[in-house]
């Protein structure tokens, strides 16, 4: 099994710099934390890959929280870093990549709010601190920018995104990539909130005319203003393969 084709088994995962949204979701919200207010999200995630009879699974879980902070109430800075442990499987045997992904570190900008909509600018980069040749970064520091808009209407919030990546790296892959998805949640009950979301992004295979989309569905209990907790399912679709993930995770805001 050579190195590039751990790599391609890897990106079947859909594995990538942590997203930062409201966990399980994908699509992010325009919410801010408010000036001096700090969130800590502690998220974990299993994936199942297949393709070709190459078999991935996968578990990431955090080296560092999830960090938000209210830099003003309408601004935030947030960054994470996660550890990964992959492990493929083909007729020539297995092999197991693990260690610390790169660093993400991402400004959300609320623009404006009325009328329940709010628009918010996400700008960010990652800088290099996995090991490209381990499949767990991309060996380059590489930029994005994400729109954001919220519309709440009574126990709804429905969520959109539009993103853009300059994925520079050493491994071949497109160095443009778009990104879109919607979200929808609703309040169910006492602390209770069911969410779905499904997306599209571009293929980083340079050679795949594909565009592969996953949906989501989660739910998430509020145990206080203060803690949350939270599970989700995800499949992807229009891939070489099957892919899917279960996802859950923890948010503590002081």
């Amino acid at each position: 099994m050579t190195i590039s084709g751990i790599i391609r088994a890897l990106c079947l995962c859909g594995l990538a710099a942590p997203a930062y949204a409201s966990h399980p979701l994908i699509t992010d919200d325009t919410g801010t934390q408010g000036r001096n207010k700090v969130q800590l999200e502690l998220v974990g995630e299993y994936s199942r890959a297949e393709d070709a009879g190459v078999l991935t699974r996968t578990f990431v879980w955090p080296t560092m929280p999830v960090v938000s902070v209210g830099l003003l109430d309408s601004v935030d800075l947030v960054s994470g870093i996660a550890y990964q442990r992959a492990t493929v499987s083909d007729a020539e045997g297995r092999v197991t990549r693990a260690g610390a992904t790169d660093l993400a570190v991402d400004v959300k900008w609320r623009l404006c709010e009325r009328d329940g909509l709010a628009l918010a600018l996400k700008p960010g980069l990652t800088i290099p601190t996995g090991d490209e040749t381990k499949g767990l970064g991309a060996g380059r520091s590489t930029q994005h920018l994400l729109i954001i808009a919220t519309k709440e209407a009574g126990p709804w919030k429905f969520h959109a995104n539009a993103g853009w990546t300059r994925n520079a790296n050493r491994a071949g892959d497109r160095e443009g990539l778009w990104h879109a998805s919607a979200a929808a949640a609703r309040s169910i009950g006492k602390g209770w909130t069911a969410a779905v979301d499904a997306g599209a992004d571009t293929d980083p295979d340079p050679a795949s005319r594909r565009t592969p989309v996953y949906a989501l569905a989660g739910l998430i209990y509020s145990v206080s203003d203060r803690l949350d907790l939270d599970l989700g399912a995800k499949r992807s679709f229009n891939v070489s393969g099957s892919a899917h993930a279960f996802l859950a995770g923890m948010t503590v805001r002081f």
